[in-house]
């Protein structure tokens, strides 16, 4: 059975085996599947691109499939149709958004601009297409700071909707951005206690953070940085333990690439679980990216008006991150 959203149940014959079914249906279709690292495992092993939201937009720029699947949520299957406008593109749920990008709806932000005028609009890539197409500049958190960085001092700016990743900005540029005050929910609830515990348990564990978290959650940072920076650098580091402050999905492909290291996720307040997870990014399951693939639904769609003007903050993203 399949709604206007997505799939939400399907006889799927016993002992399918699913990955050797996405294979056939990508190479029959000459689709390409990109997936975030906050996806499970078994999506990111049957992706042909797994990276960040940066490496994603540009990798999508570059493609030529005729279909492409977005394992991710909402907003990428919308970033990858603005960069791809003659494709089809999909993802296996529609229902797979963002509480980011929710807590900034287009018309809220379009009085917020009016309020402040004379300012550059900065919108991170956490936002819909109608968002995007009233910004001046996409960022990611692996290029805001060398964005924002760029621009001239006493350039007035409006950033959103992440007061998190916008004040980790401003405390580390000595920049005034207004801020949009919304938040990541996942982000938002990393137990600041629960860390330092950690800590004590592991004393030689460096603490890896991503910017979208509060200010209190950073000052216990090694190393803060987007999920891309915080692979690379644990990839790269002389150390063996890690304690890691972002979604857990991330840590699929960190074990992957460092088997000999441990990564420990950092816990989420008031919750029994040990690590904290993005219930969106989740509804991306084998199963459903079968589906999509065999049916080539759910399509994401935006408007063409919509897309010329998202495109261009996005482009300029994308230049100014070479």
């Amino acid at each position: 059975m399949k709604t206007d959203k997505g799939f939400v149940e399907e006889e799927i014959p016993a002992g399918l085996d699913l990955k050797a079914e996405i294979k056939r249906l990508k190479e029959e279709k000459n689709a390409v599947v990109l997936a975030h690292y906050y996806t499970v495992g078994d999506i990111q092993d049957a992706a042909d691109f797994v990276g960040d939201s940066l490496a994603l937009a540009q990798i999508a720029e570059k493609l030529d499939n005729p279909v492409i699947v977005m394992c991710g949520v909402h907003f990428m299957g919308e970033t990858v149709k603005i960069l791809c406008p003659d494709r089809k593109v999909l993802v296996p749920d529609l229902n797979a958004g963002c509480s980011l990008a929710d807590s900034c709806p287009a018309r809220d932000l379009e009085r917020f601009i009016a309020e402040h005028p004379g300012h550059t609009v900065i919108s991170y890539v956490n936002t819909s297409a109608d968002v995007k197409a009233l910004t001046d500049i996409v960022v990611t958190s692996g290029n805001a700071l060398k964005i924002v960085g760029s621009l001239p001092e006493d350039e007035k700016i409006i950033f959103g909707p992440d007061r998190n990743l916008g004040n980790y900005i401003n405390s580390q540029t000595g920049r005034r951005m207004v801020l949009w005050d919304g938040a990541c929910h996942v982000h938002e609830k990393f137990s600041l206690d629960g860390i330092v515990r950690l800590k004590k348990e592991h004393p030689e564990a460096k603490v890896l953070v991503h910017p979208e978290c509060p200010a209190p959650v950073r000052l216990l940072a090694d190393k803060v940085g987007s999920t891309a920076v915080l692979l690379k650098w644990a990839a790269e580091s002389g150390h063996k333990e890690f304690i890691v402050a972002t979604e857990s999905g991330i840590l699929h492909e960190m074990k992957r690439l460092c088997p000999d290291k441990t990564f420990i996720p950092a816990p989420p307040e008031d919750t029994a679980c040990g690590c904290n997870d993005c219930s969106y990014m989740k509804l991306n399951t084998l199963a459903k990216l079968y589906l999509t693939l065999k049916y080539e639904l759910p399509e994401v769609t935006v408007d063409p008006a919509v897309i010329d003007r998202a495109r261009r903050p996005i482009e300029r993203m994308l230049e100014m991150s070479k």
